[in-house]
């Protein structure tokens, strides 16, 4: 397997080649050249797999043995796996009236984004291993995936991490993951400014080739294809799951509800859907709608200033992984992606074309949810089966109560749980729930934290850079004893 940038200025490379990227050469991302088709039979077959089974075949569809022989790529994924809390590593919660929420959030963090993160952490252990390099990671948070990706490397000799979270935006449950880590390897910037603000400084580091190549550059966010690829077990899963039967030609629909910022999940949806899964996407979106308005009218563009909302990870404006959906619709035609997506990173504003947003509207159905709304899912949730949802989960959990409640639809779903609840306290105060705490989590309020302040004023490029130069110093000085 191998694969092309979505702007069309990369082709050929290999999984380790992006593994190691972040935004191709050209600006695009990279995707597959081609989508495997899996036939019926196939996916009967698949259907009695565990969670971490779909992941490795899966991932051996992606991944050429060539590069990681499938019995290291399968010892990698189980090692991957082994701090997740349930011994499923994912759960299905089947509650009343037909809610079911797969809970993808029984990692280290309390947060789905533990899964890809964990693989991708083994993966590029596998790699460094064998070339003896290092590699400094910068990483771009608003909430949850900072400290994934913290956790899949922090301590390691071979890697360094960079990320920068936006002060105050955050859980505060989520920043103190990430800022209570006191490692050699882990550097942490609280920023004054949104998620959308402090991903262009890591966007221009990007966009500095030779400095990106000089110092081993690379991203964790889920513009790294490694993630996508996890992730699109999450819908296997979720349809074997929640399908009402597998006995019958043509196999029967289930809905995926997925709630989503930057899109990644969404992406990986989709990709499974093309390869042959029966599924119908729901994206679901808080107040930051452009994925709702692109959907909806063909009108992928940003609406002022981010909103800040209890659902506060997917408050993110410019969902960067909407350029893959828009190739795969668009046939993998990169020069018409490269003009489309070069007008929209210069005017923040984009009309799809007629063609483009009729495929988008048939291939994703789509919903905007508002904090009262998230707030009355969860006192629902609560008050119908005593279970605690997190505000994105929540946002999942909307659709699907408004579906129920008008009768519009008999096909089975599945709502995706990103998160745990005992990572929003302030959230399930204010819908007048009581609060669950892990005593892993009350912990942290007790402990040391470190991260470096970035105000307005300062050229936030700059200070990083500044960083990635002293730690390539630290290292030369300390391989020089």
């Amino acid at each position: 397997m191998k694969y092309i940038s979505t702007r069309g200025g990369a082709e050929g490379t290999d999984f380790e080649g992006v593994l190691f990227s972040g935004y191709a050469p050209d600006g695009g991302l990279f995707m597959p050249e081609e989508i495997p088709l899996l036939d019926s039979n196939t996916l009967r077959a698949w259907s009695t797999f565990s969670y971490p089974q779909l992941v490795k075949e899966l991932c051996s569809l992606f991944v050429s043995p060539e590069l990681i022989p499938r019995q290291e790529l399968n010892d990698l994924i189980d090692r991957a796996f082994t701090r997740v809390r349930h011994k499923d590593v994912v759960h299905l919660s089947r509650l009343r009236n037909g809610l079911n929420v797969l809970e993808l959030w029984h990692g280290v963090t309390y947060a789905f984004k533990d899964l890809s993160m964990s693989c991708t952490g083994q993966f590029l252990q596998y790699f460094l291993k064998k070339r003896k390099k290092h590699i400094t990671i910068l990483v771009g948070t608003a909430g949850d995936t900072g400290s994934s990706a913290i956790e899949s490397v922090r301590g390691k000799k071979n890697m360094d991490i960079i990320v920068l979270l936006p002060k105050g935006l955050c859980s505060q449950m989520q920043e103190l993951q990430m800022t209570t880590v006191i490692e050699e390897n882990v550097h942490v910037f609280a920023a004054d400014g949104n998620s959308d603000e402090i991903d262009e400084p890591i966007k221009e580091l990007f966009a500095n080739t030779d400095f990106a190549r000089k110092h081993n550059l690379m991203s964790l966010n889920s513009i790294n294809w490694s993630r996508i690829m996890v992730q699109i077990a999450h819908h296997f899963y979720a349809y074997f799951q929640c399908t009402t039967s597998l006995d019958i030609t043509p196999l029967p629909t289930v809905e995926i509800i997925v709630p989503t910022g930057g899109g990644g999940n969404l992406t990986a949806g989709y990709i499974a859907k093309k390869m042959g899964l029966p599924i119908q996407l729901i994206a679901v979106v808080n107040s930051n709608d452009i994925i709702h308005r692109a959907v909806q009218h063909g009108d992928f563009s940003l609406s002022g200033n981010v909103q800040s909302t209890l659902a506060s990870a997917m408050d993110i404006q410019d969902p960067y992984n909407m350029e893959r959906i828009f190739w795969l619709l668009l046939d993998a035609d990169s020069g018409l992606i490269k003009t489309l997506m070069e007008q929209f990173c210069m005017s923040k504003s984009l009309k799809l074309p007629e063609e483009l947003h009729r495929k988008l509207s048939e291939a994703l159905s789509s919903c905007s949810v508002s904090d009262e709304d998230i707030i009355q899912a969860m006192r629902r949730c609560w008050e119908d089966n005593h279970y605690l949802l997190c505000p994105h989960s929540a946002v999942a959990v909307h659709y699907h109560y408004k579906q129920l409640d008008s009768q519009l639809s008999n096909t089975p779903r599945c709502c995706l749980a990103s998160a745990s609840a005992a990572k929003f306290q302030d959230a399930v105060l204010k819908a007048r729930l009581v609060p669950e705490e892990p005593p892993e989590l009350k912990a942290l309020q007790e402990m040391e934290t470190r991260s470096i302040a970035l105000t307005r004023e300062e050229d936030w490029a700059k200070i990083i850079k500044d960083k990635i130069e002293a730690i390539a110093k630290r290292r030369s000085l300390q391989e020089s004893i």
